[in-house]
């Protein structure tokens, strides 16, 4: 496993059956987790909302300027960039324009993001007037929570939350991906940042959207012609193969710069007609 980075908020909280919500790096925390009486004032992080869910247990938390989501133990994702976040929707966007469909869309493309996160990934559609339906899709209640109205997240994201092409679903990706309305009206893009990666899940139960059925899921979800993303923090060439296995074309894998360490990386794949 390589040394772990920080992605900033990366892979949000929609597992499909995955861990609750998209993260820097997934290292664990290390330390006892500080109770509410700790500040940022002696450097220590202030616990501002605490959850027990069928997933596990979600701690929001604020360091400084800085808000954090960890998950069981473990740190998943921070406020403090977003850059890789916003690149992967932007991205996504930039491939189904040059994709093979181009200039056949009478409508405006439609979005599904597998993660709300801190909600770098959703302000980035919502900052884009090209999309149509934009869907989030967020396993933990309590992620949803911190985005309502007056919550701590919502200084991010309670734009793009009153933006009337926004849906915020609370279900597992994978559920969400087999229900007949997505079947009947499916996506133009799809966007993942559930994981570190398809080798490095935060969770054993993540690699399911990895497998051939997960994958398989995904396709059928997209319009001929839409475009499947996911970010990584590595590059696989054995997704690249699982992929190829399940039917996507177009296959390819773009670097992300980072700050340290080695690039982060998108893996692109277009649904074909």
């Amino acid at each position: 496993m390589p040394q772990p980075h920080s992605h900033s908020t990366s892979h949000n909280t929609a597992g499909p059956g995955g861990h609750t919500g998209a993260g820097t790096n997934g290292v664990a925390v290390s330390g006892p987790d500080p109770g509410p009486g700790a500040g940022p004032g002696d450097g220590q992080p202030v616990v501002l909302d605490r959850r027990d869910g069928p997933h596990g247990e979600v701690v929001l938390r604020q360091h400084g300027q800085l808000l954090q989501i960890i998950a069981n133990g473990t740190f998943l994702m921070d406020t403090s960039d977003g850059r890789s976040e916003r690149l992967l929707v932007r991205a996504a966007l930039e491939e189904l324009r040059r994709g093979p469909h181009r200039g056949l869309r009478r409508e405006p493309p439609r979005l599904l993001v597998g993660g709300l996160g801190v909600g770098f990934s959703l302000a980035e559609a919502a900052d884009e007037p090209a999309w149509g339906r934009i869907t989030v899709v967020e396993r933990e209640q309590a992620v949803i929570d911190w985005h309502r109205q007056d919550g701590p997240l919502s200084r991010l994201s309670g734009r793009a939350l009153r933006d009337p092409r926004t849906e915020i679903v609370h279900a597992d990706l994978l559920d969400h991906l087999g229900r007949d309305a997505v079947r009947t009206q499916p996506f133009d893009v799809l966007c993942l940042d559930i994981d570190n990666g398809p080798d490095w899940t935060v969770t054993d139960g993540n690699g399911t959207l990895y497998s051939s059925g997960g994958l398989a899921a995904c396709r059928a979800s997209l319009a001929p012609g839409g475009v499947l993303a996911v970010w990584s923090a590595q590059a696989s060439p054995t997704f690249e193969e699982a992929l190829r296995n399940a039917g996507f074309k177009r296959v390819r894998t773009d670097e992300i710069p980072v700050a340290r360490g080695v690039p982060d990386v998108v893996h692109f794949a277009t649904k074909p007609a």
